[in-house]
């Protein structure tokens, strides 16, 4: 005869082997991938910041390309103006030359015959003179009315100077202030002659002196 058992059987409440691997693995499988989310949200993030970067940096760009197109379309009135500015340099310049070129030289020459006037000279220069040979420098008391000038005649920077006087002693003094002048150098006295009496009755010296310019 056959017994059949039909109660429930009690089940091992032990999980078998292979129960804890599979748990094992599907864990393993999560972390994989929430730290596969995690890493590809920091991915994002940092594209995204690569992106504000070129971006903002094509924003410069295009503003230096939109000042240099506005360059380029005042291009035409840009050179308008520095030409006049080339212009305005080229007349300060011939100014400036005039002033220190033959200009000067001449108005140093009115200078010295204006009584009361003195040579440009330099300081140091004529405080030693004084110091060394008194009778070197000029003569502060000199009147210059007792002499004039005829002739100015310029030639490579080469002059020279014809003119009356009333004496030697005054021609003697202009030749000194000549000298002194920082305009001149190389001054030398030319043969000179007496001219005929005036009809004041007064004797002139016609004198000549030829001499170098700086300028």
């Amino acid at each position: 005869m056959i017994r059949v058992n039909l109660l429930p059987q009690r089940r091992d409440a032990r999980a078998t082997p292979t129960t804890q691997t599979s748990q094992r693995w599907l864990l393993f499988i999560l972390v994989a991938v929430v730290l596969e989310v995690i890493g590809l949200f920091l991915f994002h993030q940092g594209k995204v910041e690569e992106l504000e970067i070129q971006t903002n940096k094509n924003e410069v760009l295009k503003e230096e390309i939109k000042d240099i197109k506005n360059l380029v379309a005042n291009h035409e009135e840009v050179k308008k103006q520095l030409a006049v500015l080339r212009a305005r340099e080229d007349a300060i310049a011939q100014l400036q030359a005039g002033r220190s070129g033959p200009t000067a030289v001449l108005l140093e020459v009115a200078q010295l015959l204006t009584p009361g006037k003195t040579p440009t000279a330099d300081a140091d220069k004529l405080a030693q003179l004084r110091r060394e040979n008194p009778l070197a420098v000029y003569n502060p008391n000199w009147d210059s009315r007792r002499l004039w000038l005829t002739t100015y005649d310029e030639r490579e920077r080469t002059v020279r100077i014809e003119g009356l006087a009333r004496d030697a002693t005054d021609v003697s003094e202009l030749a000194q202030r000549l000298k002194l002048s920082v305009y001149f150098y190389d001054v030398t006295m030319l043969p000179g002659k007496k001219e005929a009496e005036t009809p004041t009755k007064v004797e002139l010296v016609n004198f000549a002196l030829q001499l170098k310019v700086r300028y």
